[in-house]
């Protein structure tokens, strides 16, 4: 999925300037200087979810069976993860094994917590780029995602074929379909714009497929892109209400009916299931211009090998990440999450074996990590961003002036 909430940039800034000055004094949980036998290793994530929890424990404990030690699984809540990390780093429990959400990955290896693991002869080929992006650091990987997430355009299917609409591929189709389809009682169309990284998460494929740039806010092609959901909101395809919307209230607004297209993700297909009178469809996410690639963000966790004096206890992880990055591991954990595979061939193979799941393996192989551009720095544009799409989608701002403070926030000038 997309970030959890979590502690904002500036927290997370102070937390790790503490850091900085302890960093040289962490110990892996339970491993000594010197190492000797490791029966079992630690792992941190936050995978809360009961069902989630669960099959990741099973596959952590079978990769653990395969290295021979018994990994000892512990979750929190997203929001809490960073500030664990950071605490324990400060008292010198960091786990052996530990997951974080992409965005997050270059902000703890630039504290000296984390180890590059091309030391330990991981295998990294076959991942698609955007993946490999973000799960490094100064150019060395430190982590890497046994899949990974995207957003596409998901859309009932009776009611377009009633509508007589086709699925839109472009911007100049969807406001036409979206039109098309909007009706008492029914949006044409609901994307997620409320101000967190979500909002912004869900407005990065039309800010990025138009040539928009999170170093640059101020740009024509940024505008161009925002002015489009305005466009959307003021005709009346688009309720007003996205501005305070989660994702989990446009899949709600899908489900019953009161939107006929919606941007979301791959997570949303068991629900989707469930309803046997929904009959929906999933395509990439609309584009400028005929011919144009949909360049999307890429959502999901990386998995991190953390120092620790004790190198055998950083081998065993190091194993056990690998092993979670097997091709026939990295198949099993998409089929139990409907996430996309990070391997391309794997994720190809997961496409043709899930048709609903190919919209969005197209779509992960052209995919961006949001710190791809500005590393660390990206928390200050994704802020700008979605401050500047509640400010045009009011109404109190143009596009263009809305983006141009955003990129004031982005460079803090």
């Amino acid at each position: 999925m997309t970030s959890p909430a979590r502690p904002s940039a500036r927290r997370i800034a102070a937390l790790l300037t503490g850091f900085l000055v302890l960093a040289p004094a962490v110990t892996g949980c339970g491993g000594g200087p010197t190492g000797g036998e490791v029966t079992s290793i630690t792992a941190l994530d936050y995978y809360t979810d009961g069902t989630e929890h669960t099959q990741w424990g099973d596959m952590l404990t079978e990769c653990g069976r395969t290295v021979g030690v018994r990994v000892e699984q512990t979750s929190v809540p997203g929001a809490s993860l960073i500030p664990k990390v950071l605490q324990q780093a400060s008292s010198r429990t960091l786990p052996d094994l530990l997951m974080l959400d992409n965005p997050d990955l270059q902000q703890i290896a630039r504290t000296g917590a984390l180890t590059p693991l091309d030391g330990y002869g991981i295998d990294a080929g076959g991942f698609a780029r955007g993946i490999l992006s973000a799960g490094t650091y100064q150019g060395r990987v430190y982590g890497l995602a046994p899949n990974v997430s995207t957003v596409a355009l998901i859309y009932n299917k009776d009611m377009l074929t009633e509508a007589g609409v086709a699925v839109p591929r472009t911007w100049d189709e969807l406001k036409a379909a979206a039109a098309a389809l909007t009706r008492p009682g029914r949006y044409g169309m609901a994307v997620d714009a409320n101000a967190t990284f979500e909002g912004t998460w869900q407005f990065l494929p039309f800010l990025w497929s138009n040539g928009g740039d999170e170093r640059h806010l101020d740009t024509p092609q940024a505008a161009q892109a925002l002015q489009l959901w305005v466009d959307l909101v003021k005709s009346g395809s688009m309720s007003k209400s996205v501005l305070n919307w989660t994702q989990a209230d446009v899949h709600d607004q899908f489900v019953a009916g009161r939107t006929a297209m919606m941007i979301n993700g791959p997570w949303r297909i068991p629900a989707l299931n469930q309803d046997e009178n929904l009959h929906w469809g999933v395509a990439p996410v609309p584009v400028p211009q005929p011919g144009r690639t949909p360049v999307t963000p890429l959502g999901g966790e990386v998995w991190t090998v953390p120092q620790n004096p004790s190198k055998t206890r950083q081998e065993k992880a190091a194993r056990v990440l690998a092993c979670l990055n097997s091709p026939s591991n990295m198949l099993t954990l998409a089929q139990e999450h409907y996430t996309v595979p990070s391997r391309t061939a794997v994720a190809a193979q997961h496409a043709e074996e899930i048709p609903s799941m190919s919209a969005f393996a197209e779509s992960v192989a052209a995919a961006r990590a949001r710190t791809d551009e500005l590393g660390v720095e990206w928390p200050r544009a994704a802020t700008g961003i979605y401050t500047a799409i509640q400010s045009a989608l009011t109404g109190e701002q143009t596009p263009e002036v809305a983006l141009s403070h955003a990129q004031q926030t982005a460079t803090g000038r």
